[in-house]
């Protein structure tokens, strides 16, 4: 790949203590944007270099999955030379991510006050399961965070079968608001020379991202439920039978139903009393559901998936992994992609950032166990380099 200009963030050093998904895929994305990641592991590694199968040649999917553009060096924490190494790190490092409980990094002397003392410009990000003062005795895994924090309860097919969702949403959400409040205090370091405190929680993350159905609660006092497919303020938004399959509509305005209704041969139902309005049409959605599946049965689901789209109705067909891959490529998205490396374990679910001028990169696929102990080493036994200023 040509680079017009180097990448964004090509100038950091981000030190990474974290470990399964939030943390690494915030690094990750970092990476991605050029920043140089230094992956400190435990003797026995990240979690998730366990969590399998799939593998492939003995490393699992899931680690491979959130961990390029790093570098891994392995560092028990409880051995002085070893912390000293680490120490040594996070203070030559622009940006330390770590998620371990509240309390631990102080006993290590790596937490944010310590390292501000030899380090001002340091932006310290921690992510936790429940913020810094209170859930000490919970770990935070995605599964739990989703039941404690009312995933669960909106998820499947009615209130009383909680579901959690397909996969760990929590985790990539608080990533996600980690790196955007790392990118922020990056941008405030800019302006004057201080580093922060970026401290994210997982719970916090999913009470913000459940969006409507959180303010629902906030604004109206109404406690959102399980509704299966369907949308508690929408309709028809769902999954409905056609005559062979499952289709789904998502169906968001008054011209939307109407171009729907014309196409399946009930054009008087747009102009139903009953069906004129959005709200009327959540108000009556079962028997807008009888209307509209008697309709659909006239053909199959991958027909109307087909059909529907090209005259402004968006539908579409229940994909697998592999066939939602496929359309993604139809579409020239490039959803695979292959490290610059060259590596067998190098192929890569695509970044969906794209830059115009400073494109992510996929330097380097993610690291064995302890792959660059030496070379980080030999690099820290060099003068430290000069940290460039606003």
């Amino acid at each position: 790949m040509n680079q017009i200009a180097p990448q964004p963030l090509s100038h950091l050093l981000v030190v990474d203590f974290s470990r399964v998904l939030a943390g690494p895929f915030c690094t990750m994305t970092l990476g991605d944007l050029g920043a140089e990641i230094m992956k400190i592991e435990r003797p026995d590694g990240d979690d998730t270099r366990a969590w399998g199968p799939p593998f492939v040649e003995d490393e699992s999917a899931y680690y491979l999955g959130v961990n390029r553009n790093k570098r891994s060096i392995v560092l028990d924490l409880r051995d002085a030379e070893d912390l000293r190494v680490a120490r040594t790190l996070a203070e030559r490092a622009d940006v330390l991510v770590e998620n371990f409980r509240p309390g631990v990094m102080a006993r290590f002397g790596l937490d944010e006050p310590t390292l501000r003392q030899a380090n001002p410009a340091l932006v310290y990000c921690s992510i936790t399961a429940f913020g810094p003062a209170a859930g000490r005795e919970l770990v935070g895994y995605d599964l739990l965070v989703q039941a404690l924090g009312g995933l669960m309860s909106i998820t499947g097919p009615a209130p009383e079968s909680p579901t959690k969702a397909g996969a760990a949403l929590v985790d990539v959400l608080a990533g996600l608001f980690a790196t955007v409040g790392i990118l922020a205090a990056l941008r405030e370091r800019d302006r004057s020379g201080r580093g922060q405190h970026v401290e994210v929680n997982l719970l916090s993350a999913l009470l913000s991202a459940l969006a409507n159905q959180s303010a629902s609660y906030v604004l109206a006092e109404e406690i959102p439920r399980a509704m299966g497919n369907g949308h508690a303020s929408i309709a028809p938004y769902d999954s409905y039978a056609t005559g062979e399959g499952m289709l789904v509509l998502a169906v968001g305005n008054d011209k939307q139903f109407a171009q729907l209704c014309d196409v399946l041969g009930i054009s008087g139902l747009a102009k139903d009393r009953r069906f004129i309005t959005n709200e009327l049409r959540v108000r009556n959605r079962a028997l807008l559901r009888r209307h509209l599946e008697r309709a659909l049965a006239s053909n199959s689901a991958k027909y109307w998936a087909r059909n529907l789209p090209v005259l402004g109705v968006p539908a579409g067909a229940v994909n697998n992994i592999a066939e939602a891959f496929a359309l993604a490529e139809e579409l020239g998205l490039q959803p695979i992609r292959d490290s610059d490396d060259g590596d067998k374990l190098g192929r890569q679910v695509a970044s969906p950032i794209n830059l115009s001028a400073t494109p992510v990169t996929y330097r380097i696929r993610a690291p064995l166990l302890g792959e660059h102990n030496a070379q980080i080493r030999n690099w820290l036994a060099k003068p430290a380099p000069r940290r460039r200023t606003a």
